[in-house]
């Protein structure tokens, strides 16, 4: 496949496709809000699922990790399924699905059948949520696609702290005595009602061309996925045992062996799961690069600032939650600007952007030294506010920026590999900023534990305002 196969046009109706109406992008995005919220709505609530079925760490690291990387293993192949299927169809079906695993999880008896069905649930979020992206792609253009990716993005950083703020309300509230299980339960309704829109609203698009399944890079890519996020999100609950290493020695192999692999069924004139030739459009590249360390940075902050809140400043799980309010609000607030800020300035908003992350992210690591354990909404409110505007001039952007040369006929795989590659580093973080903090914590206390690893934070966002400088300067 060459670069001018990639950048051939999509069909889906030669003279008129189908545009994406305001009740059909709501719908969407609802339905992108779901899988990161679910990602993050545990963290607050493992103390309680643990005390409740009796499971230990290592077990509650699988609850996370289970639904993390099942999700992140099977995202480029919804994508694909979506180009293949038809996008609607895909999106609704995965979407019915994560209903009925979400009350799986919420009526789960014991520890392994919640992991059993958070494992089934990542697999859901896997089939929908790349359909989220591909139906924008497809169904936008011009200033109303920009809009649209600027409110996905907004809808993305919001879900990702909103999750853990609404998981520490729900556990407290105890709603009909159901305690920790409403974080699963609370997603039915919801699902129920972005079926009926969906059903409604949501347009079908697929490629004119349909691309088979590439089960050799299918499997190549799961299990390069397997072998590097498994270990390192299990690893330290489990006291790194024999297989742990062995895995993570067999991922460069892994690795290797599906680049080959995709390499030679594209130059055979076979469609690969994810095509070399996406790699050559610059935007995508290097605004890739730039989501592995914002996203590692980004979950690995939620989960330690979640576990120090709880266990050292002895904070429950609503004032918890309601600690980083004010960065979730700030976000969504400052990211709807977004659109407007690169049309007047390009792609430098995004060094901006890395620059006022890093002021928020300092003074939180400031208040921290100084008031500790004294610590909570008051204290925290500076850091998280800048940090939070930071955020919302990177990650809205970078979205748009990564998919903005990506043809609507590659526009499953392009968001596919987009989001594999977020879902995957949001499990690295909680997996590398995770250990630190808790390898930590025996030797230094919890008070330098934390302040360290926001500094370890800090130094991955100098990485992305570096990296931000080779950024395209201008986004289409």
């Amino acid at each position: 496949m060459t670069t001018e196969t990639i950048t051939s046009p999509t069909l889906r109706s030669p003279a008129a496709p189908p545009a994406l109406s305001g009740p059909g992008l709501f719908t969407v995005l609802l339905a992108a809000a779901l899988p990161l919220i679910d990602f993050f709505i545990v963290n607050v609530a493992l103390p309680t699922i643990g005390k409740d079925l009796n499971a230990g760490e290592a077990v509650l690291e699988l609850v996370v990790a289970g639904y993390g990387v099942a999700y992140a293993v099977l995202l480029v192949l919804g994508g694909r399924l979506g180009d293949l299927f038809g996008r609607r169809r895909l999106f609704l079906g995965g979407m019915a699905a994560f209903g009925l695993t979400s009350l799986a999880c919420g009526l789960a008896p014991g520890a392994w059948s919640l992991v059993a069905a958070r494992v089934a649930q990542g697999a859901s979020a896997a089939a929908m949520l790349p359909q989220v992206l591909a139906t924008i792609q497809a169904a936008t253009s011009g200033p109303r696609r920009a809009r649209a990716m600027g409110l996905y993005g907004a809808t993305a950083g919001l879900s990702m702290v909103a999750g853990q703020i609404l998981g520490g309300v729900l556990v407290a509230a105890d709603i009909a005595g159901t305690g920790w299980r409403s974080v699963f339960l609370v997603n039915v309704p919801v699902v129920v009602a972005g079926l009926v829109l969906g059903a409604r609203a949501v347009p079908e698009t697929r490629s004119q061309h349909p691309e088979p399944v590439d089960g050799p890079g299918t499997v190549l890519l799961a299990a390069s996925l397997l072998a590097l996020l498994a270990p390192l999100t299990e690893g330290r609950a489990a006291g790194w045992p024999l297989w742990t290493w062995l895995s993570l020695a067999a991922f460069p192999f892994l690795a290797a062996a599906f680049h080959a692999v995709e390499r030679r069924a594209d130059r055979r004139g076979r469609t690969p799961l994810v095509p070399p030739s996406l790699f050559a459009l610059e935007s995508l590249r290097r605004g890739l690069v730039m989501i592995v360390p914002f996203s590692i940075g980004f979950s690995g902050f939620m989960f330690v600032v979640a576990v120090a809140l709880q266990r050292g400043a002895g904070l429950g799980p609503v004032p918890a939650g309601v600690a980083l309010a004010p960065m979730a609000v700030v976000f969504f607030f400052v990211s709807l600007a977004g659109p407007r800020l690169v049309g007047r300035y390009g792609t430098r908003v995004v060094t901006a952007g890395s620059l006022i992350q890093a002021v928020g992210v300092g003074l939180m690591a400031l208040a921290a030294w100084r008031s500790w354990p004294d610590l909570g909404f008051v204290e925290l409110l500076p850091g998280a506010a800048v940090a939070g505007a930071g955020q919302a001039l990177q990650l809205p952007i970078l979205f748009r920026i990564i998919l903005s040369e990506v043809p609507a006929v590659r526009a499953g795989v392009g968001s596919g590999v987009m989001v594999t590659t977020q879902q995957s580093s949001l499990a690295l973080g909680v997996a590398t900023l995770g250990t630190l903090f808790l390898s930590l914590v025996p030797a230094m206390g919890m008070r330098d534990a934390l302040v360290t690893t926001l500094l370890v934070q800090l130094a991955g966002v100098a990485l992305t305002g570096l990296l931000s400088l080779r950024l395209p300067r201008t986004v289409r």
